[in-house]
């Protein structure tokens, strides 16, 4: 049988022992779980995924030339198609209205 001395000693020491462990593993949580840390690796990952659907993008871009051309005039002519329709009026200037006008007030008769 062990002594009660021996067991005390050895459960101080276990006791230490797994301190130590704890510690460690909290300073490691703690070094991985750094929210400068977490917010740089992010970054590095969008950045890795978005150059990675860029490079896709062009890819696509060089085999469908036509498609990009069409999108491209597409939105050339949304953007531009205030300009345009003054050219089919022939000049002339419309206001376009931009709120609704209220109603006059009724004016009161003297009598």
């Amino acid at each position: 049988m062990i002594e009660p001395a021996a067991r005390l000693a050895q459960a101080e020491l276990d006791a230490v022992v797994a301190r130590e462990r704890l510690s460690s593993t909290v300073s490691l949580l703690q070094a991985r779980l750094n929210p400068k840390r977490l917010a740089n690796k992010a970054m590095r990952e969008v950045a890795d995924k978005g150059s990675v659907a860029a490079a896709a993008s062009v890819d696509r871009a060089r085999r469908n030339p036509g498609a990009v051309a069409g999108l491209t005039a597409v939105a050339g002519l949304f953007l531009a198609r205030y300009r345009i329709a003054d050219l089919f009026r022939g000049g002339r200037k419309v206001k376009r209205q931009t709120k609704a006008e209220p109603a006059p007030l009724p004016q009161r008769i003297m009598t």
